[in-house]
């Protein structure tokens, strides 16, 4: 049988029987229609959760109080932190290829101006807070490069807190109350939204110092050290850490780099992916067992069109690929059918819910696909073999 005409019988013979193929392939539809949708909706959060951590940059490394992972036996006695300070953050300037080092605390007080008041977080920061994690000031400066231990009582607002206490007007040069201490306003910062849930506009940045006093605080939260861009991260990381033994005398902190926590934070968001669309893909069985009961109904009902099949000259192998294509037919109509039904029920969900992060990467469009066309190849090995398998003159006779 030339291939041509293997390739027309295999259309004719899902012609004939419209709307049973229709019904098949929608089974695998549905299947990669699901697959598609709930991984869009995964991959999506993904690269929303990883765009909002990496806003304030890949060269960030936290530094803070406690020592998360201990070897070793219990030191017992001894075993007490001793805090982060504020010299601790500007020895770590000195560590190789770091370029900004920023003390941070924060803690939430009422802060007024206006005959207004309201309760917001304030952050105690050093001065090189916005060139550290990528913030900008949108009016009037940051804090200055005071003393960190005697800083002047200067406060720069979010943007929302400007808003609710302010309205219109400027806010520079006036006097505000945080906690029952007087604070001069001298910036505003620029819009930044909520990241991750937490309001970064609704918030008051005081110096480091100051807030230690005004929250009755030993030490810091954290440090934030910037390194250089391509600079070699465990360098920096073990510069980090001679400097703090030298001065702790114990590794009593913990450092973790933010490209460390981005590639763990990728992976588990990769593995959530992966098992929203293992969810889905059961659906695909479903649809790969409708294939198995279509083409195995359609060989019982074709016997003796097969015997005569045979007996004309067409060899084993040429009615196995018959079945086959078939079944491959079946399945990639199937497929691009589910890929449209996803991609679009994806877009309208986003359509509708502007909240809802969604991304459909092409590598998963082909390897749905691919599924798709797999499944159903393997569902039709059953009956292709059967039907390849019959005697021609028992088929014959069973005309």
């Amino acid at each position: 049988m030339h291939p041509a005409d293997l390739l027309k019988f295999t259309f004719g013979s899902l012609r004939s029987h419209r709307l049973r193929s229709f019904l098949t392939a929608l089974g695998i539809a549905v299947g990669i229609a699901a697959v598609i949708l709930l991984t869009s909706i995964g991959e999506g959060i993904h690269q929303f959760v990883l765009a909002e951590f990496s806003q304030f940059g890949t060269n960030v490394i936290s530094v803070s109080p406690g020592k998360t992972r201990t070897h070793g036996a219990s030191v017992g006695i001894f075993g007490s932190d001793r805090p982060l300070t504020l010299a601790d953050s500007v020895a770590l300037k000195q560590v190789a290829h770091v370029i900004y080092s920023n003390p941070a605390l924060q803690g939430n007080a009422e802060v007024s101006a206006n005959a207004r008041s309201r309760r917001v977080v304030v952050y105690g920061v050093g001065p090189e807070f916005p060139d550290t994690l990528n913030i900008r000031v949108a009016s009037g400066r940051f804090l200055p490069h005071d003393d960190l231990e005697n800083a002047r009582a200067f406060a720069v607002l979010g943007s929302k807190v400007r808003d609710e206490l302010f309205g219109d007007a400027s806010p520079l040069g006036t006097r505000i109350e945080i906690g029952g201490s007087r604070f001069r306003v001298i910036g505003v910062m620029e819009s930044k939204g909520q990241v991750l849930g937490f309001d970064l506009d609704d918030t008051v940045y005081i110096p480091a110092g100051r807030a230690l006093e005004l929250f009755n605080r030993e030490g810091l939260m954290e440090i934030h050290v910037a390194h250089a861009p391509g600079a070699p991260v465990d360098k920096v990381v073990e510069g980090i850490r001679k400097v703090l033994l030298a001065r702790h005398g114990r590794e009593d902190f913990t450092i973790t780099p933010q490209q460390q926590m981005l590639d763990v934070l990728s992976s588990v968001l990769n593995v959530l992916t992966f098992a929203v669309g293992a969810l889905g893909g059961i659906s695909l069985l479903v649809g790969g067992v409708g294939i198995l009961t279509i083409l195995t109904i359609s060989v019982a009902e074709r016997i003796a069109e097969i015997g005569l099949l045979r007996a004309l000259g067409a060899r084993r192998v040429q009615v196995l690929a018959l079945f086959l294509g078939e079944a491959l037919l079946l399945s990639a109509i199937g497929g691009l059918l589910g890929l449209g039904l996803g991609i679009g029920i994806a877009q309208l969900l986003h359509a509708a819910f502007d909240t809802l992060p969604v991304h459909t990467p092409w590598s998963f469009v082909v390897l749905a696909e691919m599924i798709a066309v797999g499944i159903g190849l393997a569902a039709g090995v059953a009956p292709a073999t059967r039907a390849a398998r019959l005697d021609p003159v028992e088929a014959l006779r069973a005309e």
